[in-house]
């Protein structure tokens, strides 16, 4: 009987090599295995490793080692020689074997190379269980371990060995640099943590349902992040099943698609036709906000742009707002989508993967957080380009100081801020070219502005004023005083309101679909051309120089002006721009270098203070390589 279906499973493997040849001709691909000895052409130049008898993960098994038999099987590793030949005979023997109640017991030998599976010995045995649909071999394995390069596939090559080495997993394949080590973190591991065997086969055995499911390893640590290993521990496959696939279509990482300016409905005739089909009369928006109000300027400054939304829809929005405690926010977001939220504006970029677990939850609400530069399909996100109006602030301070020594206090080096710091410094210089900008990070000090002092700056720029009705005390532009006394002269102001009445009013014209049916994760980063950005000065403030900063804050609005023009060097020399060209958004997003007339540096992990750490793991201009600490992860 175990002879006859092996000779039904060699048929079957025999039709699948076939069709797998055939394809891979028609391609104009190679239709054998792939042999070890013809990628690497003298494997003797390579370290060694014995790593011993493991379960070698057969999808991983992709090749001969020689070249020797690789016609007798087609590139899936597939049979293609006829079931009456010796080698048929051989297979179909196996094959019965395997199918017996104590299965094949001899190990194969294969050589692994670059997390691939070469075999040596036992080819025939790796194509029958392939064939069976098992999904590990015991073998012998030898590691082949490449000199090291600064390339991609390399790098992550050594970070694999290192978790290996802890682990002893094969099973979990991540790509990109730094993923195993946040897996590490993720499962709440330290850095260096050698697994225990109850670990190993606690963490294998949520993969595998994991991978049952659907998933892979790249999206097994978005899901731990999110989740947690207990709850992923604990889901019914049912449910989890739903997890992937949600997690595939919105939750894993992406490339970003920057909008610039509010978008408009795409489409004819067709679209206004069905638009009051297709689009809302009315929808219900709930902020919500890690602080109460009164606790955060920040917070604050979002709610009268949620007062502004209510004021330019009125009847056709209403506005609900759900406060956190202690950063735990979680369940207003299931508070909100059980009271009928149709968007979700979440006001902090620490929310992100609060965020990210209600788009999975919630797939029908457009859930957004305010942040920058975050990757993720299910969750838009918004920011101001708040650098166009330190461009602004910088052209005043370069032609107000007498000492030609302006500070600059930055808040985190995260995506956004060295555009603010390069633009105010560029600013500078348009109007005193010999000005140098001392930098100061508060993430990394507590008495910037006596260090600023002692450095002879008499202007300093602060933190922006974060609403038009605050007092401007030491916010934005200072000048310095001989008596030590600081007097407020301009200041960028956020105008989140602007934002929101925008970004509703996308949904109600049917704007938001067009936008996201180009896929991927879009971020808006709006500034003065809508009004997210604006000016307030005071009254020291000369007339002259009001004129000036109407002039810029006008040709920044209507494009006639950009702040990442002209010629643009770095710090050591390098040239970022010829004068030619403007700065793409991207490349204004992405900066992570200062401008020649700025005295300082990005401070590194190290040097931030422990309550900045947080938001820079999440938004840093440096995050991916940003090393793992469980503590600090926000999962």
């Amino acid at each position: 009987m175990i002879n006859n279906e092996a000779n039904v499973v060699y048929a079957t493997a025999l039709k699948a090599g076939r069709d797998c040849y055939k394809e891979r001709v028609t391609k104009g691909e190679y239709p054998f295995l792939p042999a070890l000895d013809e990628i690497i052409t003298d494997r003797f130049s390579l370290g060694y490793v014995e790593v011993g008898l493991i379960e070698a993960p057969l999808e991983a098994v992709v090749g001969t080692v020689s070249a020797g038999r690789r016609d007798a099987f087609a590139a899936n590793f597939m049979p293609l020689l006829p079931p009456r030949s010796e080698f048929g005979a051989k297979w179909t023997a196996l094959c019965a074997e395997s199918l017996g109640d104590e299965g094949i017991k001899e190990p194969v030998k294969c050589f692994e190379y670059l997390g691939r599976f070469y075999v040596e010995e036992g080819n025939k045995r790796v194509s029958v269980l392939k064939a069976l649909g098992a999904a590990t071999v015991a073998a012998r394995v030898t590691r082949l371990v490449p000199p090291w390069a600064d390339d991609e596939e390399t790098a992550i090559y050594y970070e694999f060995m290192e978790f290996h080495r802890l682990s002893g997993l094969y099973a979990i394949r991540l790509e990109g640099r730094g993923s195993y080590g946040r897996l590490q973190a993720a499962l709440g591991f330290d850095s260096g943590h050698v697994w225990s065997e109850e670990e190993r086969r606690s963490v294998v055995s949520v993969f595998s349902k994991f991978t049952a499911a659907g998933g892979d390893g790249d999206l097994f640590l978005t899901a731990l992040k999110m989740y947690g290993f207990e709850e992923l521990r604990t889901m019914a496959p049912g449910e989890l099943e739903k997890t992937v696939a949600a997690l595939k279509k919105s939750g894993a990482p992406a490339g970003i698609d920057v909008s610039t300016t509010p978008g408009e409905a795409k489409g004819g005739v067709i679209t206004k036709i069905l638009g009051a089909v297709v689009t809302p009369s009315h929808l219900s928006v709930a902020f919500i906000n890690d602080l109460p109000p009164d606790e955060s300027p920040w917070v604050a400054s979002h709610m009268l742009g949620a007062r502004r939304l209510e004021e330019a829809f009125g009847e056709k929005v209403d506005v609900s707002v759900y406060n956190g405690e202690r950063g735990e926010v979680d369940g207003l977001f299931d508070e909100a989508a059980r009271r009928g939220a149709d968007v979700i504006f979440a006001t902090t970029p620490t929310q992100i993967n609060s965020c990210r677990r209600a788009a999975v939850k919630y797939p029908s609400v457009k859930i957004l957080n305010c942040s920058l530069s975050m990757p993720f399909p299910g969750v838009r996100t918004y920011y101001s380009r708040i650098y166009e109006g330190k461009f602004v602030s910088g052209a005043v301070a370069g032609a107000m100081t007498k000492t030609g020594r302006i500070g600059y206090v930055a808040s985190n080096p995260i995506f956004g801020v060295p555009a603010g710091i390069n633009a105010f410094a560029l600013g500078a210089s348009l109007t005193c070219p010999e000005a140098k900008v001392v930098l100061r990070w508060s993430s990394c000090t507590v008495d910037a502005f006596s260090e600023l002092r002692a450095e002879g700056c008499d202007m300093i720029s602060n933190r922006d004023v974060p609403t038009s009705a605050m007092r401007q005390d030491e916010y934005g532009l200072l000048r310095l005083e001989s008596d030590g006394s600081l007097t407020p002269i301009i200041s960028p102001v956020w105008n989140w309101g602007e934002i929101y009445v925008r970004i509703i009013g996308q949904i109600f014209s049917g704007a938001w679909e067009s936008e996201g049916a180009r896929g991927g994760a879009i971020n808006y980063w709006w500034g003065m051309s809508v009004g997210a950005v604006d000016m307030r000065t005071a009254q020291a403030l000369p007339e002259s120089m009001a004129r000036l900063a109407e002039f810029l804050v006008r040709s920044v609005a209507d494009y006639s002006i950009s702040p990442f023009s002209g010629h643009i060097v770095t710090q050591d020399g390098r040239t970022v721009c010829d004068g030619d060209r403007w700065l793409s958004p991207e490349e204004i997003l992405a900066m992570d270098y200062l401008v020649s007339n700025v005295e300082g540096s990005i401070p590194s992990f190290d040097e931030l203070l422990p309550i900045a750490r947080p938001i820079v793991r999440i938004q840093g201009i440096y995050r991916d390589s940003i090393p793992p600490d469980k503590d600090e992860m926000q999962i």
